[in-house]
């Protein structure tokens, strides 16, 4: 037989993200609701908008990106602070996309480029950060 060494996993549980995850939903929704239906769109309202946007968005998606990263591991090992930046990825394009959808400008072909763009600034820091990982030496 075959003894190969146990891989122990260097993925935080779900329990880990949970408060942030309840959180995000909770400040994000409630804000966004109460900016929906209490005030007039003017300028500050409207950037509440897009803050309150930006954390639901975050927090909705945080699961799937810990999913994401969980199911399809990589080397180095996506740790705490991948997760959350994917989430907020997540957060910037829907914001993104409806600033652009409010000044009547979003087409389909725009967000596709944007999603595709976003896409590849998270690979190249990935890239980047799979150039700087040194793999720890145990004897």
């Amino acid at each position: 037989m075959y003894n190969f060494p146990m891989q122990t996993p260097s993925h935080q549980p779900f329990r880990y993200y949970l408060p942030a995850v309840l959180v995000l939903i909770l400040t994000g929704g409630g804000g966004l609701y109460l900016v929906m239906t209490r005030t007039l769109p003017t300028i500050g309202p409207r950037w509440l908008f897009f803050f309150f946007l930006l954390l639901l968005v975050t927090g909705v998606f945080l699961p799937a990106t810990w999913f994401f990263n969980r199911r399809f591991s990589s080397s180095p090992p996506a740790g705490p602070q991948v997760v959350i930046r994917q989430a907020v990825w997540f957060g910037v394009y829907a914001a993104l996309l409806s600033w652009l959808q409010i000044g009547r400008v979003l087409t389909f072909s725009l967000g596709i480029i944007l999603g595709i763009a976003l896409i590849l600034v998270e690979f190249l820091i990935r890239t980047w950060e799979r150039s700087r990982w040194k793999p720890s030496q145990t004897d």
